[in-house]
């Protein structure tokens, strides 16, 4: 049995008690998950952080989009990659494994998403996404009208952008902090 590890490396604890609102929000994640997200543990010394923090994440991951959750999971996964995010690379690739049902689709987005056998589409869109991650100075209209090439609306792009840049920001912070994945994130989905 592995000992518990603190859930980053600083020492900011959780507001005791926690506001109503967001304890019936951490027994929600409890109820539908089996666990409360480390990150948001990490965020719940501050709940207006908490607050802005989950306001983003669920915009970006669950609002009406021409994305589905799995393409955005992949996103999170492949931009987690290029950043060597621990953390998200844990938590979103038991996402992936969980959406897709494919284990092996979960570590290849996790070592490198060029071996997926991939539709073009979300080839394009993980493409643009590791760009966006490393070269962002470098987009151009090209890189936006090979996405439209293969289906996606400009609003599609737009939430791309988003996703990817939530979890460039997400990352460094978890980087910055050394955040720790849930230890059930490990095993679940495979």
């Amino acid at each position: 049995m592995s000992k518990k590890t603190a859930i980053t490396a600083l020492n900011l604890q959780p507001v005791d008690p926690l506001p109503e609102k967001t304890q019936k929000y951490f027994d929600i994640c409890e109820e539908k998950l089996g666990l409360v997200p480390n990150v948001l543990m990490a965020h719940a010394f501050d709940v207006d952080k908490l607050n802005a923090f989950s306001g983003l994440y669920n915009n970006v991951m669950l609002a009406e989009s021409g994305l589905s959750k799995l393409e955005r999971e992949m996103i999170a996964v492949v931009v987690s990659s290029e950043n060597k995010c621990f953390y998200c690379l844990t938590a979103h690739g038991a996402a992936v494994r969980e959406l897709s049902g494919d284990p092996m689709l979960g570590e290849m987005l996790v070592m490198n998403y060029r071996v997926a056998d991939l539709p073009p589409r979300q080839k394009a869109m993980l493409d643009f996404a590791v760009l966006l991650t490393n070269a962002p100075a470098t987009i151009e209209e090209e890189d936006r009208q090979a996405l439209r090439d293969v289906g996606f609306s400009d609003r599609d792009i737009f939430d791309i952008a988003n996703t990817v840049g939530f979890y460039n920001m997400s990352n460094r912070v978890a980087a910055a902090i050394d955040m720790r994945p849930n230890d059930e994130y490990h095993a679940s989905h495979r």
